[in-house]
């Protein structure tokens, strides 16, 4: 549904945040874009939400050049989501069900409707008891799945992550974990920006490894994560389960479950 071609975007001052990238959305349904401070990560995702238009190459959409008219961007961010990393970005309405139902309103849909998919999206989210709870007395924790539940009631079939465990304990990440991998088995597709190897590695199935604006690397996450060389180059670190079978000699396993059970 989305890639981009060719994409170099380079910013007023000159300075080159990605150069010749092509990235393709269609090769994984958790996908994992990483790369150190600087890397280009985050203008990987405004080029895919039509926030940034590249300076050369293109963002293909359903098989067609992006064109950046009203009515173009207007179907891709009905299709295409963003869950923020700092969640008090996202987050506008005093109470939980009104943050959730605000994009829902704004598109005017029926009442029946907007409650049914916030009542969802909330027992997705885990946050079912937050409903009629004020913003400003969650957690940054809950925060974080509120935002999530906000753009989960939108129903898009790409969601883009920018740090989902940031700032997190690790209960809370691993229920965005778990809200992930449901949102995935749904058919949607993930994309997640992250410094989380560990996370990365557990939740995805094929990754891009970004290098000063280029494409240092791309394949299956266990193939990429293998090569040291590759992660160093990046200003990685190795994912602990990647270490435990290379170091310690432990089965090659995609989560801690699998290596102690």
């Amino acid at each position: 549904m989305l890639k981009m071609e060719n994409v170099t975007y380079i910013y007023e001052d000159k300075t080159v945040a990605l150069d010749n990238v092509n990235i393709d959305l269609n090769k994984g349904r958790k996908i994992g874009i990483i790369g150190s401070n600087g890397a280009g990560k985050s203008t990987v995702f405004m080029n895919f939400l039509g926030l940034f238009k590249p300076t050369k190459g293109n963002i293909i959409y359903n098989d067609t050049v992006l064109k950046y008219d009203k009515k173009t961007l207007t179907s891709l961010r009905m299709d295409v989501g963003l869950v923020f990393q700092d969640p008090n970005k996202q987050i506008f309405f005093s109470s939980v069900y009104d943050d959730i139902a605000f994009g829902l309103r704004n598109l005017k849909y029926d009442k029946k409707e907007i409650d049914d998919r916030v009542i969802s999206a909330m027992g997705k989210t885990n946050i079912l008891d937050l409903k009629n709870k004020p913003v400003h007395f969650l957690s940054y924790g809950q925060k974080k799945n509120v935002s999530i539940a906000g753009t989960v009631a939108m129903s898009q079939k790409l969601i883009l992550f920018d740090e989902p465990t940031a700032g997190l304990d690790y209960l809370s990440r691993e229920n965005i974990k778990n809200i992930i991998n449901n949102i995935a088995n749904e058919g949607k597709t993930i994309v997640v920006s992250s410094h989380d190897m560990n996370f990365i590695y557990e939740i995805c199935d094929y990754v891009y490894v970004l290098n000063k604006g280029q494409v240092l690397a791309e394949g299956e996450i266990q193939e990429v994560f293998l090569k040291k060389a590759i992660l160093d180059k990046a200003s990685l670190e190795e994912p602990f389960l990647i270490k435990a079978y290379k170091y310690l000699g432990k089965p090659l396993c995609k989560s801690e479950k699998e290596l102690f059970n």
